[in-house]
């Protein structure tokens, strides 16, 4: 494993972390429930491979996710980087609207009160005294940004939290954040080689401000895994029904892609998952790859991709490949 400090913090991150919003399960992931013996599980070939880092969100099946990496954290807690998010939640005290789900109508706050209130709630359904790091998950531009800075900084000087970063927002952003006081460590945004342009709209900044990019969606939520995944079909209600992927056309030429990549996964001895991953981290240096991972195979494939060095004629070959059915704004 490789590691990274967060930001310009002395937490020492996996270049890999791992993604729970699956374990979270409801109506988005159709995969069926995981238990606290799942998750332990999960945790152990990670803490064997070196993944410390590990994120969550309150909303990942409404609290669930959150309370079984707690339990599943009990007796290990300082094993890992434990990073969830704030600004949605389903209290119904205020904020603005963001969607109904499984029951639940979940609203956007970044006011210093709400914060509180999320950072609070998070520590209590896992059990811990301080979480590593916090995301805001949704930038809101109907509340102060100092408002939410100072919110944020009182919680780091409480000892709730040890730092914090942005997720779903835009550069100006992050320069605004950072204006008004903050230390944003880490910046959690979509980015994958079928969307490139938002996080490469991102990086200048990151490297000014020593801020980690952290991907999300690499895979596309198993797209990119294989041409096999895309004769799957999903629940109207599962995320993978929804994403542009699913289109014919678009579906045609991601099957072409396959085949373009596939002497490249044959050089580098490696799947197209790890391909993938690897064009990833060629983009930029402070880069921590957030995947979603549920099985064991899952953790040990993701991992190669440390070792694969891609030429830059790989890279250009990887891009082309797939630039007819690029998306340019792509929000899930």
């Amino acid at each position: 494993m490789k590691f990274q400090k967060l930001g310009n913090t002395d937490i020492d991150v996996s270049v890999v972390a791992l993604g729970t919003w699956g374990l979270g399960g409801g109506s988005v992931w159709t995969d069926g429930d995981s238990t606290v013996e799942d998750v332990k599980s999960l945790l152990d070939i990670c803490h064997e491979h070196g993944v410390n880092y590990i994120d969550t969100a309150p909303v990942y099946g409404t609290g669930v996710s959150e309370e079984l990496l707690g339990k599943a954290l009990k007796g290990r807690r300082n094993d890992f980087v434990l990073q969830t998010k704030c600004s949605l939640n389903w209290r119904n005290e205020g904020g603005n609207f963001h969607y109904e789900r499984d029951g639940y109508t979940v609203n956007n706050d970044t006011r210093a009160s709400a914060v509180k209130k999320d950072v609070e709630d998070s520590l209590r359904r896992m059990g811990t005294d301080y979480l590593d790091s916090v995301i805001v998950h949704y930038v809101c531009g109907s509340f102060p940004v100092e408002e939410t800075v100072g919110a944020l900084e009182n919680l780091v000087r409480e000892g709730k939290i040890r730092t914090y970063g942005l997720s779903n927002s835009q550069p100006t952003d992050l320069s605004a954040y950072q204006e008004a006081g903050g230390k944003v460590s880490v910046v959690q945004e979509f980015f994958s080689i079928l969307s490139p342009f938002h996080g490469r709209e991102y990086f200048d900044l990151c490297k000014k401000y020593n801020t980690v990019f952290q991907t999300y969606g690499v895979l596309e939520e198993g797209f990119l895994t294989s041409p096999a995944f895309m004769d799957r079909e999903f629940a109207k209600t599962d995320i993978r029904s929804r994403i542009p992927w699913t289109d014919p056309e678009k579906k045609e030429g991601l099957r072409r892609a396959f085949e373009i990549w596939k002497p490249l996964c044959e050089e580098y001895h490696c799947s197209f998952a790890t391909l993938v991953e690897a064009w990833a981290l060629s983009q930029y240096d402070r880069m921590s790859l957030l995947v979603g991972m549920r099985k064991a195979s899952s953790v040990e494939d993701t991992v190669k991709c440390l070792d694969i060095r891609l030429r830059a004629e790989n890279i250009k070959c990887m891009e082309e490949a797939v630039k007819t059915i690029q998306v340019a704004v792509l929000d899930k």
